[in-house]
């Protein structure tokens, strides 16, 4: 039986058939390209990708950089000072005041400045004898800090000084100190500059980068150099030996944290 199509019905079948046409002939063309063509293709596909791809910016690097340096100490800070026993706190604290004052008097006539005498502590409480809930006496110590700025001279102004406490004299111990680090530290900050600056052009090259300029820095604060000399308690009343002082050297490390740009 004849099908009878209207005009616009004959239409879209004849766009149909032409679309149709047309994929087989795409098809066609793609199954007979050569190696060559789709070789090209190929690169010209992975040139549009590193053109799309490029080198991030804004990239930058963080390393840490230290710097050490060493200086030989030229003062010393003495943790000193008298304890005694007494039956009630009166007689106990007159007898500590006298110490102290004796040693005070001891040391500035040694050559310590006033300025360096220091009081640094004061404590006053109960001894107890037994199980007994009564104080039996009662027992007070002051402390002193003293700075000795002249190392030569050192071991004999802290003999001077315990000698003057007699058996009352505490010594907690002294610390070997540089009074001026200043240019030390100028010369551990480049140090630590360059050492920053070394790892950065390092990671950069091994990335296959250029290394750019610093974008920022910072300090990690240095810790305060403090070296502990444990010094015996209680001096006699005799004439005590001038106290060896060995200044040896001290470390001063400074670090920094610097981020650079990347090229």
């Amino acid at each position: 039986m004849a099908v009878q199509l209207s005009s616009a019905q004959r239409a879209v079948a004849i766009g149909v058939a032409s679309a149709g046409l047309l994929i087989g002939a795409f098809t066609l063309g793609q199954g007979s390209a050569s190696p060559a063509t789709a070789a090209s293709a190929t690169a010209d596909t992975a040139a549009l990708t590193a053109a799309a791809a490029p080198a991030p910016a804004g990239a930058r690097i963080t390393v840490t950089g230290t710097g050490n340096v060493s200086g030989v100490p030229n003062q010393l800070s003495l943790s000193m000072g008298v304890q005694t026993n007494a039956g009630s706190v009166a007689a106990a604290l007159r007898e500590a005041n006298s110490a102290v004052r004796a040693v005070t008097s001891v040391l500035r006539r040694a050559g310590v400045g006033a300025s360096d005498i220091q009081t640094s502590g004061l404590s006053i409480y109960p001894s107890y004898s037994g199980s007994s809930g009564v104080p039996s006496g009662y027992q007070v110590s002051e402390q002193l800090t003293v700075t000795l700025r002249q190392l030569s001279t050192a071991g004999n102004q802290i003999s001077a000084a315990a000698r003057a406490g007699g058996n009352a004299t505490v010594v907690d111990g002294v610390s070997l100190n540089l009074s001026d680090t200043s240019t030390l530290l100028a010369a551990a900050r480049a140090r630590a500059v360059a050492d920053a600056k070394a790892k950065a052009t390092a990671y950069a090259r091994a990335l296959g980068r250029p290394l750019g300029a610093v974008v920022s820095m910072s300090e990690t604060p240095p810790a305060q150099p403090f070296q502990p000399l444990p010094l015996a308690h209680a001096a006699g009343t005799g004439r005590a030996p001038s106290v060896p002082v060995h200044p040896g050297t001290q470390q001063l490390s400074v670090t920094v944290t610097a981020v650079f740009a990347l090229g």
